[in-house]
């Protein structure tokens, strides 16, 4: 429990909270932006094949 409190009420502890919060929103946009970018990769690369037939 003393971690706990230590993590909210020090300016560490908040500092730890905010570079972790950070890190999990850069990785969730990242992976949205990956997927996004895979799908239409995929999507040009079928349109590509049609016109070829």
């Amino acid at each position: 429990m003393h971690a706990l409190r230590d993590f909210f009420s020090t300016d560490y502890g908040l500092l730890s909270a905010a570079v972790i919060a950070f890190m999990l929103g850069m990785g969730v946009f990242y992976a949205r932006y990956f997927i996004k970018h895979m799908r239409d990769d995929e999507a040009a690369a079928r349109a590509a094949a049609a016109a070829q037939k």
